[in-house]
């Protein structure tokens, strides 16, 4: 369903919701139906990955060929000698380099970690209306069908269908690239005879990954997640050869 170009009463309908949002036992049935309102994390590398990455350093792979030159120049020393062959100096190179890799991996795997506690720490929560009441939830744990109070400074956490605005403005640059704050209002758009509307003059929708810069407002979440319009361009960037 395009949204924007329908009423604020048959977007309550098509979504099961309505001004008051939905309950948190909705809530929790969608949330475990359509997942988490946040996008697709890139595969992590294994242990084994990482380690083969630390040994494509360009000073890495100097110390690998010193290692294999001397271990040739103690060979034919050894052999001219009559003596026993025991690199000494490989060894000693080769055991620097894997402690350096390591080193490396650890340092790595704990700035990660570090980084997802941050995440967490932080992680962003809205102004939600559940069992008709006002509460504070996880962006992440948003669904269709909740209803959200957007105001100043607040950022869209997911694709949603403005039904009450008070001199909104909206800033989309990441989406449309257009740097002017949008003027939203809440009755739907003529899309035409394509029966469409471009994205950037979607008036009476706020979209994920863009921000309330003035006035506040309400409105009704109809997509979350990789769904949203951010969502569908991070898909095609993944999918990008």
């Amino acid at each position: 369903m395009k949204h924007y170009l329908h009423t604020v009463e048959e977007v309550f309908a098509d979504i099961k919701s309505c001004e008051n949002g939905i309950t948190e036992a909705e809530a929790q049935k969608r949330l475990e139906a359509n997942g988490k309102n946040k996008l697709a994390e890139g595969k992590k590398k294994s242990i084994f990955a990482r380690f083969m990455d630390q040994l494509k350093d360009p000073m890495i792979i100097i110390l690998i060929i010193a290692a294999v030159i001397s271990a040739v120049t103690e060979y034919f020393e050894a052999s001219a000698a009559g003596e026993a062959f025991f690199p000494t100096d490989t060894l000693i190179i080769l055991a620097v380099v894997i402690i350096n890799a390591v080193l490396g991996v650890v340092q790595e795997s704990k700035a990660e970690a570090a980084i997802e506690a941050l995440q967490e720490m932080s992680a962003a929560t809205s102004k939600v209306i559940r069992d008709g009441k006002l509460v504070s939830v996880k962006s992440e744990d948003l669904v269709i069908g909740d209803v959200v109070l957007l105001e100043a400074g607040d950022a869209v956490p997911a694709d949603c269908r403005i039904f009450e605005s008070a001199s909104m403005k909206i800033e989309e640059a990441a989406l449309t690239g257009e740097s002017v704050p949008v003027d939203k209002i809440i009755k739907l758009l003529n899309g035409g005879e394509k029966n469409e509307v471009a994205l950037g003059d979607r008036k009476n929708m706020a979209y994920m990954g863009s921000t309330v810069v003035y006035g506040r407002g309400q409105a009704v979440v109809v997509a979350t997640g990789m769904d949203t319009e951010m969502g569908k361009i991070a898909d095609a960037l993944a999918k990008a050869e």
